[in-house]
């Protein structure tokens, strides 16, 4: 008789991803260090909805952010589309529960991001943020803070070989009114194509500022149509470059146009500075860049990103900036407000490419098996023993039941401990506990039998049952 059955072939959608055990440990490793930074500098958790009103996601980015957007309709025919960040939906709670939201507030939120973009290495289309904002002041202080917040993550996480780099909106807003350029849109397109500097080089951003370019497919991309000289005044303003941050503002002064815009912008990084010196943040680790552009469009004044400098290739794993009218969407007031956001996928992906994230199989620290006709009672009552005293315990049950079945299961998994029972240890009141890593460990360089064997006796030990517990954390202490 012929199966006539058909199956759906199971595949992921392009840029979605798959997250199995070993994968997912890691990451869950990663956020409880991020979110315990956030909590130590006063922030409060919060969520709000994966799904939003299309009139509530559009408008910062425009058209462009439009495109990014995996749009829906609900039951009741509403245009809703998914999130593509964290910040819009803060923002609407802000203005939807001023009562109580009451300003200044600190909050974290993690959770999944959909944009519609071209997927590559660490990029996806459905992406994890663990964003952190304040809301309620225009103090630089908190920038400040926030930066320290991105420092001490990467440094907790073991990363040595990072930059943050710091510039503010309101410089290129200096730079480009004093070069004539007051159109918005027009600013848009320039600070689009300072942002690809690093990607594509000075040269082919000089074309796209002038007249235009042609890219590497033979695709025309189309220029800002800025004169040569106003070009030359663009490239200098981003390529001033200092050994301090102190150093970069002197010399921002001298290539800046004159004028209390410029003036009172180079205070607030002057400001900025102080406060990063105050927070004994090293120079090496957070720098100002008037080339980085993330973003400039949305933000309203100071803007920061962190690249890991082995793994720059992967680009930011974090960055954030100022945006003082966000809430002005739902409300007839401005609330200011600085946040940053953590890439939880591009940064996993740079910490496993530096092997900084161990690897680890699994959660569960002890796994009771069996020998012999023991009833199941017996390996349920024995583990639930295990998990009152707050040990992660996984009782086996498989399709085969021989010692040797059950022992793989703990080394594929890399579980540590085992508690064996065996029929005379049931009778006895007693349990068996083997240190799996150590026993493993011990016999790497033993040819011997007689060794082999022994090895094997230091790394397992019979107790009675009462003392099974204590006996288990001594030994999960050494692993």
């Amino acid at each position: 008789m012929s199966d006539d059955r058909r199956f759906v072939e199971p595949r992921t959608l392009r840029g979605f991803q798959d997250l199995l055990p070993q994968d997912f440990i890691r990451r869950k490793a990663v956020i409880a260090v991020i979110e315990g930074i956030y909590e130590k500098y006063g922030y409060l958790p919060l969520d709000t909805p994966a799904v939003e009103h299309l009139e509530t996601l559009l408008g910062t980015g425009g058209d462009e952010t439009n495109k990014e957007l995996f749009t829906l309709e609900t039951p009741e025919g509403e245009p809703v589309a998914l999130r593509y960040d964290l910040t819009v939906g803060f923002a609407r709670l802000l203005a939807q529960y001023p009562d109580r939201l009451k300003v200044p507030f600190r909050r974290y939120a993690a959770g999944p991001v959909w944009r519609v973009n071209k997927p590559g290495p660490g990029r996806f289309r459905q992406f994890t943020q663990l964003d952190i904002d304040a809301a309620g002041s225009e103090n630089v202080a908190l920038d400040a803070e926030i930066i320290a917040i991105m420092c001490e993550i990467l440094t907790t996480l073991g990363v040595d070989g990072y930059e943050v780099t710091v510039n503010t909106r309101r410089l290129m807003d200096a730079v480009l009114d004093g070069c004539g350029i007051p159109e918005q849109d027009r600013q848009k397109h320039v600070l689009r194509v300072v942002d690809k500097l690093a990607k594509v080089g000075v040269d082919n951003v000089r074309l796209e500022l002038g007249p235009g370019r042609i890219d590497e497919s033979g695709d025309p991309i189309r220029g800002v149509g800025l004169t040569r000289q106003v070009v030359d005044k663009i490239l200098n303003f981003i390529a001033v470059q200092a050994d301090t941050r102190a150093g970069v503002v002197e010399k921002l002064r001298g290539v800046l146009p004159p004028g209390e815009a410029a003036e009172s912008a180079l205070r607030e990084l002057e400001e900025l500075a102080e406060d990063l010196d105050a927070l004994n943040l090293p120079e090496r680790h957070v720098k100002f860049d008037p080339s980085l552009a993330r973003g400039l469009d949305y933000y309203t004044g100071p803007v920061f990103e962190a690249v890991l400098t082995d793994a720059a290739e992967l680009g930011s794993v974090m960055g954030g900036g100022r945006y003082n009218q966000l809430v002005s969407r739902f409300l007839d007031q401005n609330i200011p407000c600085t946040g940053m956001s953590v890439g939880l996928d591009r940064l996993s992906s740079a910490l496993a490419h530096l092997g900084l994230v161990p690897t680890v199989k699994t959660a569960v620290q002890v796994l009771v098996v069996t020998m012999g006709k023991v009833p199941a009672r017996e390996t349920l009552n024995v583990a639930a023993e295990l998990r009152a005293a707050g040990i992660r315990t996984e009782a086996f049950f498989g399709p085969k039941m021989n010692l040797k079945s059950q022992l793989s299961h703990a080394d594929r998994n890399q579980i540590p401990v085992a508690v064996i029972l065996g029929e005379d240890e049931v009778a006895r009141k007693e349990v068996s506990i083997k240190d799996l890593l150590a026993g493993k460990k011990g016999r790497e360089d033993i040819a011997d039998h007689a060794e082999y064997r022994q090895a094997g006796r230091v790394s397992q030990v019979t107790v009675a049952r009462q003392a099974m517990v204590d006996t288990v954390k001594k030994m999960l202490e050494q692993v």
